[in-house]
């Protein structure tokens, strides 16, 4: 028995309908050469040797009597594979925008919670001849790192796939459901678990309050103490910033990695700052044509992993800050080094605090008024009206570098796709993927109907930056050109000059001293001239 952590258990409490809390990803993939057979049996096959090799596929919720506490995970004795694994065909002629169209409508649908929290389809039917898998697992059970680790535990880096030791065999409890004593007993033990640990985080959590009061010092030893500006605590209104439904459209765009790096490297920020400065200009130009482009810049809520190093648990260790879109600049170069600032600081905010956020914390009583008060937030509609903290999720997972099979295809692809949320109609998640940075757009379809025009001005806007950066690295590797104030002066050919001429030299150019050159020059030119009219002339022979 296993017990969700406070972080865990939001997206169960605060799932509904309209807002469904899973994640997941489309994989287009290449079939072996001269393949002949029936991919989706082999695909359930190969996946069902595998299910013990992370927990996510064989664990299940057992909920907590009156929701009076976090549910556990118990392990589910009774898989059903033909329930967690589905087969869907295109129809014709079996386009892109069909099959991004299918993986938006598979996303809408809410998950089992009577079974383990995961559907995986195989999709076949692309006039490409290639076939796709679309996944997805509830975020109650996982977060964008932990989604890594269970795609190693999925896909293999050889063709031919890899060795996978059988499980163990145990013991069946034979049951179905666990009892309400053993329940509520195991409620109260977690309960008091969770005052203990937040006892222990007290002085780790003060310490970070404080931080936060008292500004850190500039270059200089002073502290800012100016409190920050109204304006700021707010993003303005845009048509995203509205209650969802469940209905959803899906984009999926992709950019060569090391073009996102070059343009990290040369103009001096992130990636993550590339990605958030591209979803900028995509935005801003979206809505100038709508002529919704507010005035004040949007912001974005971008997800912060709190993971230790090396830890590959499958559980949520996340946090938030929000940045600056710098939607307001025109110039896309100045865009992207106001977006590096904003990101900056607030990872420099998130640093002072990191180690005091709890990823686990009491909630006993508490899950049945989140999901009541989730509903009333969404259906009352009352996120239509207030000043939204953000206008859009941006999100950037670090992914495989390798290049990846599934069930023996190749993977070409790895498109993740998220969770848009009430307020936050839009998500926009890339990941990385052998050489490849994949973006995942995914909003409520009644917010944002033509998703894929957004997608279309990513494209323009990464070759923009592309553009930039190529001409900083053309004017770094440029050659150096002296300046002509640096360049030595010509030597000076010493002539020998008449007294007359010294005169004149020595003289302002006017009219009177132009006169009193000639009338100093004119004996000697009568005397030169004298003398040439005495010698013989010299010719050529005839």
């Amino acid at each position: 028995m296993n017990h969700l952590s406070g972080s865990d258990a939001t997206f169960l409490h605060t799932e509904s309908p309209e807002m469904p809390m899973h994640v997941g990803s489309l994989n287009v993939m290449d079939l072996p050469e001269g393949y002949t057979g029936d991919f989706f049996e082999d695909a359930k096959a190969a996946m069902a040797q595998r299910m013990h090799l992370a927990d996510v596929f064989t664990r299940k919720l057992a909920l907590m009597p009156f929701d009076l506490s976090n549910p556990v995970w118990v392990e589910d004795e009774d898989i059903d594979m033909d329930h967690h694994m589905r087969h869907v065909t295109l129809p014709k002629p079996g386009s892109n925008r069909q099959l991004q169209q299918l993986v938006a409508r598979l996303h809408s649908s809410l998950l089992d919670r009577s079974r383990p929290l995961w559907e995986f389809f195989i999709i076949d039917g692309l006039k490409s001849g290639q076939v796709a898998l679309y996944t997805k697992v509830h975020h109650a059970g996982i977060d964008g790192q932990a989604g890594v680790a269970l795609g190693r535990a999925m896909f293999d880096t050889e063709a031919t796939g890899r060795y996978i030791k059988p499980p163990r065999v145990k013991a069946r409890r034979g049951q179905y459901q666990l009892g309400v004593a053993e329940l509520a007993g195991a409620a109260i033990r977690n309960t008091v678990q969770q005052y203990v640990k937040l006892f222990k985080m007290a002085p780790a959590i003060a310490k970070a309050g404080r931080s936060m009061v008292v500004p850190a010092k500039d270059e200089s030893g002073k502290r800012d103490w100016s409190l920050p500006k109204a304006s700021e605590l707010f993003a303005p209104r845009t048509p995203f910033n509205v209650s969802i439904t469940n209905q959803r459209s899906f984009a999926g765009r992709t950019v060569p990695l090391a073009e996102v790096k070059m343009i990290a490297k040369r103009m001096g920020v992130s990636v993550n700052d590339v990605v958030m400065a591209t979803t900028a200009g995509a935005l801003r130009r979206y809505l100038a044509e709508s002529h919704e482009l507010p005035a004040k810049s949007l912001s974005a809520m971008v997800p912060v992993s709190l993971r230790e190093a090396g830890d590959t648990t499958a559980n949520n260790q996340v946090s938030m800050i929000i940045a600056s879109l710098a939607t307001d600049v025109a110039d896309p170069a100045e865009r992207l080094r106001k977006i590096h600032e904003s990101s900056s600081a607030s990872k420099a905010t998130m640093g002072r605090i990191k180690a005091a956020i709890p990823t686990d914390f009491p909630m006993f009583a508490a899950p049945w008024l989140m999901s009541g008060l989730t509903s009333m937030f969404g259906r009352s509609r009352l996120v239509n009206v207030i000043p939204p903290m953000a206008n859009l999720v941006i999100s950037n997972v670090a992914g495989i570098p390798a290049q990846l099979y599934f069930a023996g295809a190749s993977v070409v692809s790895y498109y993740p796709v998220s969770i848009p949320a009430h307020g936050m109609a839009l998500n926009v998640t890339v990941q990385s993927y052998n050489g490849r940075l994949d973006y995942g757009l995914i909003a409520c379809r009644r917010a944002l109907g033509d998703i894929n025009e957004l997608g279309d001005f990513m494209l323009s806007e990464h070759q923009i930056l592309l553009d930039l950066a190529k001409a900083q690295a053309a004017a770094e590797t440029a050659p150096a050109v002296a300046p002509a104030a640096a360049l030595p002066a010509p030597a000076k050919r010493r002539v020998a000059t008449s007294p007359a001429k010294k005169v004149a030299l020595k003289r302002v150019p006017t009219v009177a001293a132009v006169e009193e050159v000639k009338a100093v020059r004119a004996p000697a030119k009568r005397a030169r001239k004298a003398a040439s009219s005495d010698t013989p002339k010299i010719g050529l022979a005839a």
